[in-house]
């Protein structure tokens, strides 16, 4: 068996890393904690707790903060207890996904199912995605004409989508690296198809989706062709990534 000394870099790394999620799976599970409680429920030294709470804190999964004291305050200054920041929840598994499912479910049910559910969830991915497409027209419409493309990839990239544009033989790609809502656009495609046609007004062109993360692929991509018809009706949007555009 290997000495820790001679263990290699990376399996050293690993170890490092998951010690540091038992910390902050531990704070998570029990609240706002002490070193030394941390080091109790762990069976580490304290001075090892203190290590990864740095580098805990220094990548924004938790912070310190003074421990609430309830009563008489003793004498000395209150321990030191470390949080979760909204960040490091984050990091967690959440129930979003599956929130967001089952309201989408509950409106195509209250719709009455079949093609009524599916136009009521079409007709709320509209409003959802026209709510967000205020701060991306304001965008678009601030950049010249040859750089509307890059302006909405950033601006989408504000919003979670780690957006790019590059050139492409005969126009642009847009491509989205990030979906937050991925897992349910599988289900409800729709809330994509929504967002296509927001592209398309915006960009004043007809677009054409190529692949999408919801569909399965790596990267949504968004073809923008060079020098098409001007257009600001929604069916001008097309996608070849199946009925899965994210």
């Amino acid at each position: 068996m290997k000495n820790v000394g001679e263990a290699p870099q990376e399996e050293l790394a690993t170890g490092e890393r998951s010690t540091r999620n038992r910390v902050a799976r531990s704070i998570l599970d029990h609240g706002p904690s002490t070193v030394a409680e941390l080091a109790g429920r762990l069976g580490l030294t304290q001075a090892a707790v203190r290590r990864h709470l740095d580098s805990l804190v220094s990548e924004n999964v938790i912070e310190p903060r003074e421990q609430r004291v309830y009563g008489a305050r003793t004498r000395g200054r209150p321990a030191k207890v470390f949080v979760l920041t909204d960040c490091g929840r984050d990091a967690f598994d959440q129930s979003y996904d599956t929130l967001a499912a089952d309201a989408l479910r509950w409106i195509e049910r209250t719709a009455g199912g079949g093609t009524a559910g599916e136009a009521a969830v079409a007709a709320f991915a509209r409003d959802r995605i026209e709510a967000q497409a205020e701060a991306y027209r304001k965008a678009v419409d601030a950049a010249p004409a040859e750089e509307r493309t890059e302006a909405l990839a950033k601006a989408l990239s504000v919003d979670g989508y780690a957006a790019t544009a590059r050139s492409a033989p005969v126009g642009e790609q847009l491509c989205q690296h990030h979906c937050p809502v991925a897992h349910v656009a599988e289900q409800y495609p729709q809330l994509c198809e929504a967002e296509t046609e927001v592209f398309s007004r915006l960009l004043g062109t007809h677009v054409q989706r190529l692949a999408t993360i919801a569909h399965g692929d790596g990267v949504c991509t968004t073809f923008i062709p060079r020098g098409a018809p001007q257009t600001t009706t929604p069916s001008a949007s097309t996608s070849t990534a199946g009925r899965n555009p994210a």
